[in-house]
């Protein structure tokens, strides 16, 4: 606890509490039931805080979050949300895990080295979102997925925030934002049919605060190991 108050600076531990604190609640007054809901929230937030530290722990605790969210994005029949984190955001989490392990900053295991990535590299991923999102469409309306449209969109939002997170790119953080934004969508249309996905509701709108605030963080780091370095 000592270290965590010296590690975690006032605003990340009020932007935590806030978060964790709107999730309990939002869950206690619509949901009440689905404890993997509760759980999948909390560790979500918690993710997201130590990963705008650059801290591989947020990593490991981004493959657990993508296999409770798998299964509960199965139970509204959003088969293209469960394809996509159990197929593809767990995977390259396991892979974003390795290669912030392998590349920490100045020997420091809980921050990551931040990455820069080229032109030709954002053409290259640009072009496999596109084919990505094309493939998992057909692979979507075969699964007669509810709300086709954003659940396409959000495969491509999320292809972009893994590429970026295995890439260490600070913009990992605006891809996951623009996700959040999307799910708050899919999940507010969800919650038409059954009012106990407010809470999921509540969870993303707190992903995308953590998400927002992840930019900058990241920003200010490599702006920071930078100048260390020159």
């Amino acid at each position: 606890m000592r270290k965590s108050k010296t590690y975690f600076s006032t605003g990340e531990i009020a932007l935590w509490s806030i978060s964790v604190t709107a999730v309990i609640v939002s869950f206690c007054i619509y949901d009440r039931t689905n404890y993997m809901t509760l759980c999948a929230s909390l560790v979500g937030v918690t993710s997201l805080i130590l990963n705008a530290k650059g801290n591989p722990l947020g990593q490991f605790l981004m493959v657990i979050f993508s296999l409770l969210y798998g299964i509960i994005s199965y139970t509204f029949s959003y088969y293209g949300e469960m394809l996509t984190y159990l197929g593809m955001t767990m995977p390259m989490a396991v892979f974003a895990l390795i290669s912030w392990l392998r590349n920490p900053y100045n020997g420091n295991k809980a921050e990551v080295k931040v990455n820069s990535i080229g032109k030709k590299e954002r053409i290259g991923m640009w072009l496999c979102s596109l084919a990505v999102t094309v493939l998992f469409y057909f692979v979507l309306k075969y699964f007669h997925t509810a709300n086709m449209i954003p659940s396409t969109i959000s495969v491509t939002t999320s292809f972009l925030a893994v590429y970026l997170t295995f890439r260490r790119s600070p913009y990992f953080a605006l891809a996951y934002a623009a996700n959040d934004i999307v799910l708050i969508v899919l999940w507010t249309l969800a919650s038409i049919c059954d009012v106990r996905y407010v809470s999921v509701i509540v969870c993303f709108t707190a992903f995308f605060a953590n998400d927002i605030y992840g930019f900058v963080s990241w920003r200010k780091m490599k702006s920071r190991q930078q100048e260390a370095n020159c």
